[in-house]
């Protein structure tokens, strides 16, 4: 993780940009008496239409943006949860998959062509996506490289109505959902705001201002015996997210993929600052309120919590492991093997893609994968080699 000298200066139309949202956001500020919960200005800075850092039009994925996704690592990585996707679909006798937020359209491009090889293609490939540029970019993708499937894709602006049968898919959606900060001080909790500072914004703590919040946070409290001062984050938006998402399921699996850590690990003494974190242009850092609109801005995901969510929308939970064990027990070596190498040096590149994916190191324990399932009985490709459900 860098410091925040250590950032390359924004460009003149980036600044211009991240000057419109830090308005908008005063403004908010403003009209809600000087100070805005840590969820709300993280909501502005991702998503508010046409300057949010997921709105604007600023490259963000892969090597010319702001971060890399396993996507846009290795084409292996569609592939293995292609194999997932067919053993629903197969059980369901055909159905649709659903993607959340589907970036710049890759993970669509190689799950889609992976299910065209296994001769299992859903009948509807949707994608809801929040940001109009990222539509766009991801129409252009699949016209390109899969206009013979192209047809099968639907953009959509919200869930289907009751009687989804398939696959719903997110990979790194979870921790781009906005989050409350707060903190613990022995018997009770502090909650964070932001307020205006003169060179922009800066912290302010107070009372928790929701009795749900302040719930959450005590059952926290008990469950990890959190030390005074502890820092962290809660997501009270994921209950109601998986609650309509859940609705909308008549049968299927709602595979997530994402970094985090069962609740054990989440609120573990030693992760005292909690686990909000910053990227930009390649470099990590924790300065969430730098720049508004230029930087991504996440958490973690406390996977207990939507295992919780999951139970109480009566879905499932049906697997837990790591995005390593999900992907070789997908078969990623097979894969790998069968992509063809043309010569040594592109074996070699495939090779360490892979790595990248699986080794500890790198994403294969950071990145969690987890199986919601709903009228649906059979072992799923991507679980079956390790379970740690018992963690959660």
């Amino acid at each position: 993780m860098v410091t925040v000298t250590e950032l390359p200066a924004p460009g003149a139309d980036e600044q211009a940009l991240s000057d419109a949202l830090s308005a908008q956001i005063c403004q908010a500020i403003t009209d809600n008496g000087g100070a805005i919960p840590f969820s709300h200005f993280m909501e502005l800075c991702l998503y508010a239409p046409g300057l949010g850092y997921y709105s604007a039009g600023l490259r963000k994925f892969g090597a010319g943006g702001d971060f890399v996704t396993a996507p846009e690592i290795s084409p292996l990585f569609g592939a293995c949860i292609a194999r997932s996707c067919a053993a629903v679909l197969g059980a369901l006798d055909g159905g649709d998959i659903l993607e959340f937020g589907a970036g710049s359209g890759r993970l669509a491009v190689d799950l889609l062509a992976g299910l065209d090889t296994l001769e299992c293609l859903p009948q509807r490939y949707f994608i809801l996506e929040r940001s109009a540029e990222l539509k766009q970019r991801q129409q252009q993708l699949l016209q390109a490289e899969l206009p013979e499937l192209f047809e099968r894709v639907v953009w959509i602006d919200c869930l289907p109505e009751q009687g989804f049968r398939g696959v719903m898919l997110g990979n790194e959606v979870l921790d781009a959902m906005a989050v409350e900060r707060f903190r613990w001080r022995g018997e009770e909790a502090e909650q964070y705001f932001v307020t205006r500072a003169e060179d922009g914004f800066a912290w302010q703590t107070g009372p928790v201002a929701t009795d749900e919040l302040r719930a959450g946070i005590a059952r926290i409290a008990r469950e990890s015996a959190l030390p005074d001062g502890y820092v962290s984050e809660l997501n009270t938006s994921l209950q109601p997210w998986l609650q309509s998402v859940a609705a909308s399921l008549q049968a299927g699996m709602i595979l997530l993929i994402d970094y985090g850590y069962p609740r054990s690990e989440y609120y573990h003494e030693q992760r005292s600052s909690g686990t909000l974190l910053c990227h930009y242009r390649q470099r990590a850092h924790a300065d969430v309120l730098r720049w508004p609109g230029l930087q991504d801005i996440t958490a973690h995901v406390d996977f207990t919590a939507v295992a919780e969510a999951a139970v109480t929308a009566e879905l499932a939970v049906s697997g837990y492991t790591t995005q390593s064990y999900f992907l070789l027990d997908c078969g990623l070596d097979s894969l790998l093997q069968a992509a063809g190498p043309t010569d040594d040096v592109d074996y070699l590149r495939q090779v360490q893609q892979a790595k990248t994916l699986i080794l500890p190191g790198e994403m294969g324990e950071r990145f969690q994968s987890i199986a919601l399932t709903r009228e649906l009985d059979i072992e799923i490709p991507g679980f079956r080699m390790q379970d740690f459900r018992y963690r959660l």
